[in-house]
């Protein structure tokens, strides 16, 4: 395969602290050399992808996703749901172990990983259970699993909600150095929950979850972190209780990481009115206010990176009762430009943006995968090309993933991933893009 040049980009790359015009040149699936102003390779045999008017950054890694398989591929397999997230921009993809079976063995694991292998088009990396069976009882083999490669322990779905258990599992963390996700939500006061507790839920008749539901269990998450010294990393942050929790934990040096998700930063309870069980999202859309505190957050560094938790159902799931349709939306195709709205109305700049999608997610995914988030010569050669200013209206008929379940469908989004490249091989190019 011969070397590819993209030239005349807008080179952003927050791991080396760089935005400036250049170009670089990809070979044998490494960053081969990088280049400034109009500077030509050293070579000049070559493809060239012409980025004038386009941003150059390493590939998205998303820490919180859900492929489904095995268990559930009527949702989503590995195969569609790399491709999906190929065209949202996303190299690389963490998947959680809420599948059937659950990824509590080495099995399990090996198994989403050959498949990957095999099917997928982008970099896999799967998340284990905390708990065998993710029935929050007993301590999975934490050891095993991470011998079989996974990059944290999650019971994503459910919180650990045994506190003697989640501080064993923070113990273990500190000797395995892998996270231990956590979805936090305190189930005894949000069971019911349909939305958020306030104003909407009561207009339209339904249960709400209340923000203490979450805050209470991210508050024993961080004081359990802080008495072992392990490992802790939020999942889905929604509230602004939970923001400051964080917030304070971190200037205390508990070992915190945290994410916030494109539907968290961008939308808020009162998409439901209008969209439906398409809004239906669990931890749910929250106020105004809270979306404001999370954005806060990612500026000064609260919350570490932006995951999806690309959730995708059938329409037939969707399609229910509004108390039977079950939570998620499929976020991959539409999460960096619903998250470009955030740059375009000057609440986060751009290099931060991408940082939270790059460098950061990186440094949590180091040992089990280093050299990722970065465009440094010899570095693997995960890029994405965007077009910040490219408009175009969400069509979920379009949609490689399967779940079409998203309330942003007929949105007109600004901001608009061209190419995608994992390991040197174009995954995914728009067709504008000769």
């Amino acid at each position: 395969m011969k070397p590819l040049l993209i030239q005349n980009g807008r080179i952003i790359d927050p791991d080396r602290k760089r935005d400036e015009p250049g170009s670089l040149l990809i070979a044998g699936g490494k960053i081969a050399w990088v280049g400034r102003g109009k500077e030509s390779p050293p070579q000049t045999d070559y493809d060239v992808i012409d980025a004038e008017g386009l941003v150059v950054c390493p590939g998205f890694i998303d820490l919180h996703c859900h492929l489904r398989q095995p268990g559930f591929e009527g949702r989503e397999t590995i195969a569609t749901g790399t491709r999906a997230a190929a065209r949202g921009g996303f190299t690389t993809v963490c998947c959680m172990p809420n599948t059937e079976p659950p990824l509590d063995n080495k099995a399990t694991v090996e198994f989403v990983k050959d498949t990957a292998a095999a099917e997928g088009i982008i970099r896999v990396l799967p998340i284990g259970c905390v708990s065998r069976g993710r029935m929050g009882e007993e301590l999975a083999e934490v050891g095993a699993l991470a011998a079989a490669g996974v990059i944290g322990f999650s019971d994503d779905g459910e919180p650990v909600k045994n506190s003697p258990l989640m501080r064993r599992a923070l113990e273990y963390s500190r000797f395995c150095k892998l996270p231990i996700i956590d979805h936090c939500e305190d189930t005894d006061l949000s069971q019911g929950g349909q939305i958020n507790e306030g104003e909407t839920s009561a207009g339209l008749g339904l249960r709400g979850t209340p923000n203490a539901a979450e805050d209470i269990i991210v508050a024993r998450d961080l004081l359990l972190s802080e008495l072992t010294g392990g490992w802790v990393h939020i999942a889905h942050t929604t509230t602004g209780g939970a923001v400051d929790l964080i917030r304070r934990a971190k200037e205390k040096g508990v070992r915190v990481t945290a994410e916030a998700t494109p539907h968290h930063l961008t939308l808020t309870e009162k998409m439901v009115k209008s969209h439906g069980t398409s809004a239906k999202v669990n931890p749910p859309l929250r106020t105004e206010r809270d979306v404001k505190a999370l954005i806060q957050g990612l500026n000064d560094n609260t919350i570490d990176i932006i995951a999806t938790d690309h959730a995708p159902h059938t329409e037939a799931e969707k399609h229910q009762p509004f108390e039977l349709a079950p939570f998620g939306i499929s976020g991959f195709e539409t999460a960096f430009a619903s998250l470009m709205g955030l740059v375009h109305r000057k609440e986060l700049d751009m290099v931060t943006l991408i940082a939270k999608l790059t460098a950061a997610p990186a440094k949590i995914i180091d040992k089990s995968c280093g050299g990722l988030g970065t465009l440094a010569t010899g570095s693997t050669a995960d890029i994405t090309i965007f077009d910040p200013n490219r408009e175009w209206t969400v069509d979920t008929k379009d949609f490689a993933s399967k779940g079409k379940n998203t309330p942003l469908d007929g949105e007109k989004l600004k901001g608009r991933v061209m190419v995608t490249i994992y390991g040197g091989n174009i995954v995914y190019k728009d067709e504008s893009i000769k």
